[in-house]
């Protein structure tokens, strides 16, 4: 049974880089280059019209960054996988890139055969995060978790936990020896400060900031 082959687009602003990629992406057998391209808008138009498997983007390009496409592909529901390339491995870039739905994200040091490595991979369904960004990824996530723990003092804390556990503000107040009114302050303070304005979404937000166990 033949194989089908994984469609990829490539888009980088440095010609002999976007070149090489496609030269290496062409070399395998199993990937089908749709296209390459020389800034993230082209690139948003290729995978809105073809639906490539996998882009393979730079992260700093003209008009619309790595970043950007990944953006609409993700708003857009269009199914493509990315994966981002990037000279700079800032901790913060590599930690919203993988929050806002990046397969995978390498350094552009990376060999060829270790991008179309990737590529495969992500196809398949797998986050790949080169050795060089590992460390400040978790760094990252780390001092975000700290953050936010930070964030809400231990009452408010204490509030939210039991919230998610799908009490109401009275039985809350009961556990805790506090007032209805005294427990609708401190959910008026903490959803203040995740943003929010009710219950459910305080409990979502708390998940998102790893503020919840």
């Amino acid at each position: 049974m033949k194989t089908e082959r994984v469609t990829v687009v490539v888009a980088d602003d440095h010609p002999l880089f976007r070149d090489a990629v496609s030269a290496a992406l062409k070399r395998r057998p199993e990937f089908d280059l749709v296209g390459a391209y020389a800034d993230g808008r082209q690139a948003l138009d290729a995978i809105r019209e073809h639906r490539p498997a996998v882009a393979v983007l730079d992260v700093q390009m003209p008009e619309l960054s790595g970043h950007d496409v990944l953006n609409a592909v993700r708003r857009d529901e269009l199914g493509t996988r990315v994966v981002l390339l990037s000279a700079n491995l800032d901790s913060d870039s590599v930690y919203q890139a993988i929050a806002n739905g990046a397969s995978a994200y390498l350094s552009k040091d990376a060999t060829q055969e270790r991008v179309c490595d990737a590529v495969m991979s992500v196809a398949r369904g797998d986050v790949v995060l080169s050795a060089e960004v590992q460390t400040g990824l978790a760094t990252e996530v780390q001092a975000r978790a700290a953050a936010g723990r930070t964030l809400l003092s231990p009452r408010e804390q204490e509030i939210l936990a039991l919230t998610a556990s799908g009490m109401s503000a009275p039985d809350i107040g009961r556990q805790l020896h506090l007032s209805p009114a005294t427990v609708k302050t401190h959910l008026k303070s903490l959803y203040e400060k995740l943003g929010v304005s009710d219950r459910a979404a305080a409990v979502a937000e708390g998940m998102r900031r790893g503020l919840l166990e």
